[in-house]
């Protein structure tokens, strides 16, 4: 896996952002006390994503390790999280994946999101 040319410069833009304000169907974050929180746990996972895509070989597993730590970092404030909180955070994941050209989060979003990963329900049938 390559790292884009100009990742740094978006993972600086990314970081730089207010996040978790009302935009497009997104209402802004339910309890604003916690903005400061999901920022920086999102900023965190930014922050090593860029150390992946700076290191000699990125992979795919790295980044969805990275992932998998980021979002295991909301489980103590996972209860806070209503619906739309949730999908901001697996959305500022994907721009995330986008910048790397990450095509999947092998089932950590889905995980996140809706409790399991429909991959693994079709591998039971």
């Amino acid at each position: 896996m390559k790292t884009p040319e100009n990742a740094n410069e978006k993972f600086a833009e990314f970081i730089a952002k207010k996040k978790f304000v009302a935009e497009n169907h997104y209402p802004g974050i339910a309890d604003e006390q916690m903005q400061p929180v999901f920022t920086e746990k999102i900023n965190q996972i930014a922050s090593d994503f860029k150390t992946v895509a700076e290191s000699k070989k990125p992979t795919d597993k790295k980044y969805q390790e990275k992932i998998r730590i980021g979002l295991s970092n909301f489980v103590d404030v996972y209860l806070e999280l209503d619906t739309e909180d949730r999908e901001r955070v697996c959305s500022y994941i994907e721009e995330l994946m986008d910048i790397v050209e990450l095509e999947s989060s092998n089932g950590l979003l889905n995980k996140f999101m809706y409790g399991f990963d429909p991959n693994e329900l079709s591998k039971k049938n």
